[in-house]
């Protein structure tokens, strides 16, 4: 009995200071919905000028310009 505790203590501590996976499908996801909010805050400020949104890629960067 003495040794299942032992070991049930040592597994367990084991899996408590274990680094968290990687998890890109997560990441991703966050990245998207960051992006499609920009984008939406880009359309309500270029709406209050009469003009729509345009995005580009700049170093992996979104940016959003008006157009007309």
């Amino acid at each position: 009995m003495r040794w299942t505790a032992l070991v049930s203590t040592i597994v367990f501590a084991g899996c408590a200071n274990a680094p968290a996976p990687d998890n890109p499908a997560g990441s991703a996801r966050s990245q998207d919905r960051n992006e499609a909010r920009a984008l939406e805050q880009a359309e309500a400020d270029c709406a209050k000028q009469g003009k729509h949104a345009v995005a580009k890629r700049v170093d992996g960067e979104s940016i959003y310009d008006c157009s007309d």
